[in-house]
């Protein structure tokens, strides 16, 4: 049987080892469920780039109701502004017109007023040429929004989740450099190093709060992703120095 080499942190190494974990059923179980989660996801990022014209969504799995709503909210801002394609900025836009979700928390936790960005974007669309909507057959996603689309399902899978919200999306607009969206959101100061950060920083205040019943989810939120983001940067930092001292080839 082939064998693959895990290699883990002192500290994480010396836990294992007091819990009595067994390592080699642990990370087949693990590895197992990771192949089945990039098999489902290359399945379904074939996909991404055709729309049927009756249920534009028809084609995506895995997308949260809220997410699902902004792709559709962005096809439908794209029909209205006559286009042929539906690019980054009008998937943008529709992650900025949907309710409150995750995205909306992880800009509001930088500073980043949603609406500040939302009235810049619109903005930039009202003075692109759009073609006459009844020329508009709008059947494909623009190239980069495919691959937007296509790298929230590999950030989905990295942080380990069987699904594909607005903050995925957010993530791999922010890193996209070919589109309008990620241009955009770069201007606010939403750099993807930091957008990660704060995802991660309110994925786990999230689960946290969750965790601890109906009250305390109700608590505010964007303060609580705030004092999560300066904790986890804390702790980020605390390993970037320790790294950094490190021998070289260490």
């Amino acid at each position: 049987m082939p064998k693959i080499n895990v290699y883990l942190s002192d500290e994480l190494a010396a836990a294992v080892k007091e819990a009595g974990i067994p390592v080699s059923p642990v990370c087949q179980h693990a590895l197992e469920v990771a192949v089945r989660k990039v098999a489902a996801a290359r399945e379904m990022a074939e996909k991404v780039d055709f729309l049927d014209e009756d249920n534009p969504m028809g084609r995506l799995t895995n997308l949260t109701e809220k997410a699902h709503r902004a792709i559709g909210e962005g096809v439908r801002l794209a029909r209205e502004h006559g286009q042929e394609r539906v690019g980054t900025e009008y998937l943008l836009a529709g992650v900025l017109g949907v309710g409150d979700n995750m995205a909306l928390n992880v800009l509001r936790s930088m500073d980043i007023q949603p609406d500040d960005v939302r009235d810049d974007l619109m903005a930039r669309l009202s003075t692109e040429p759009a073609l006459e909507p009844e020329e508009s057959s709008l059947k494909h996603l623009g190239p980069e929004s495919a691959a937007v689309l296509k790298q929230a399902l590999n950030d989905a899978i990295g942080l380990g989740h069987n699904y594909i919200g607005c903050e995925h999306l957010l993530l791999a607009l922010v890193a996209d450099t070919d589109g309008l969206g990620g241009e955009v959101l770069r201007s606010h100061g939403a750099e993807p190093r930091l957008v990660r950060r704060a995802t991660q920083a309110a994925l786990s205040g999230f689960s946290y709060a969750r965790s601890q019943g109906p009250v305390a989810q109700q608590a505010t939120g964007t303060e609580r992703l705030r004092a999560t983001l300066v904790s986890f940067g804390e702790r980020l930092d605390r390993i970037e120095a320790r790294l950094g001292s490190l021998p070289d080839g260490n």
